[in-house]
């Protein structure tokens, strides 16, 4: 028999909330019990400082969001300094955005603690923030509660007001749950919502309207409209199911070539999770030959530049030169 439910609060997050330090352990749920998990992020009062660059750069500010090249990583919440097996990234999420990430893969599952299995739907008697976890196939491989994870982005967007972050969520949770977490995280105040078939503002009038967040999921979206559908008419991308360097390919995979968001996959899949391959892919001599050739084969740079272990390799100096900047 299922326990008995646990009654704990999902709500926005209190600006007065004590503020601690932003660890990568402090976005791990490992296997706590879920009733000793905090439910809401701890934040302090948010950086009010004026806005001189955006995402680093003050020649970034008046470029609109479609047509800045952005550092993403793949499997984004796998992180081997968090214990996680076969992983994806070296650094969690809070490490990941101080080096200069700003755009992320993150997969999700509803998961029973309970059992210690992953769940094929949401589990009744328990939290909407207790089940949904970030998980690459079976949570037994790594886990970390959704909303400590996503807490990570919360305090980076409460501390640098010149940001703007992009997630793509590979779903396997609802919408309305997805929705749930965000809110119980606080980044609801944070979530732009872009109206289908109208351009996109310039990062300069994202930050100035406080809306520095935007999210796409792979399935669904739609309701809220701030859940994008990734691949109907926002984003397309390259194959990502590459056994070496010799197969990479910028042909269309999922979405159409006529939507505004384009992203580059580039990693190595077998055998996966293994850094040597990054080592191998993730410099100049490859990335940037194979992010100037898919800028000519689509007529238009990458939106995003998707890798496993990004301190590997060159890909801040290739985004940056891709964006124009010295």
């Amino acid at each position: 028999m299922r326990r008995a439910a646990i009654f704990l609060v999902a709500c926005a997050c209190s600006s007065s909330a004590p503020s601690g330090p932003s660890t990568p352990s402090d976005d791990a749920g490992a296997d706590a019990p879920a009733s000793a998990l905090p439910q809401t992020c701890a934040r302090g009062a948010k950086n009010s400082a004026p806005v001189t660059t955006c995402n680093g750069a003050a020649a970034l500010c008046e470029r609109t969001y479609d047509k800045v090249v952005v550092p993403m990583t793949h499997n984004a919440m796998s992180a081997s300094d968090e214990s996680w097996s076969v992983p994806n990234q070296t650094h969690g999420l809070a490490r990941q955005l101080a080096d200069g990430i700003r755009g992320m893969m993150l997969d999700t599952k509803y998961y029973d603690v309970e059992s210690s299995q992953n769940a094929p739907s949401k589990i009744e008697g328990v939290t909407t923030v207790d089940q949904i976890y970030l998980c690459h196939g079976p949570c037994a491989l790594g886990k970390t509660r959704l909303l400590d994870g996503l807490c990570a982005l919360t305090r980076f967007l409460d501390e640098n007001p010149g940001e703007v972050l992009s997630v793509i969520f590979e779903n396997d949770v609802a919408d309305p749950d997805t929705d749930e977490v965000l809110r119980a995280s606080g980044l609801a105040d944070y979530l732009y919502t872009h109206a289908p078939g109208t351009p996109w503002p310039t990062l300069r009038e994202m930050i100035d309207g406080g809306k520095r967040l935007v999210v796409f999921v792979e399935r669904g979206g739609g309701a809220p409209a701030h859940l994008h559908p990734a691949f109907e008419g926002n984003i397309w991308d390259t194959p990502y199911a590459f056994e070496s360097q010799a197969t990479f390919s910028c042909q269309k995979n999922r979405g159409a070539t006529t939507s505004p968001l384009f992203l580059m996959n580039h990693w190595l899949s077998k055998p996966f999770g293994d850094i040597a391959y990054a080592r191998e892919v993730n410099v100049a001599a490859v990335l940037g030959k194979r992010l100037e050739q898919c800028t000519t084969e689509a007529g238009r740079a990458p939106t995003f530049v998707g890798v496993d272990f990004y301190e590997v390799g060159d890909l801040f100096a290739v985004v940056r030169a891709a964006n124009g900047l010295p």
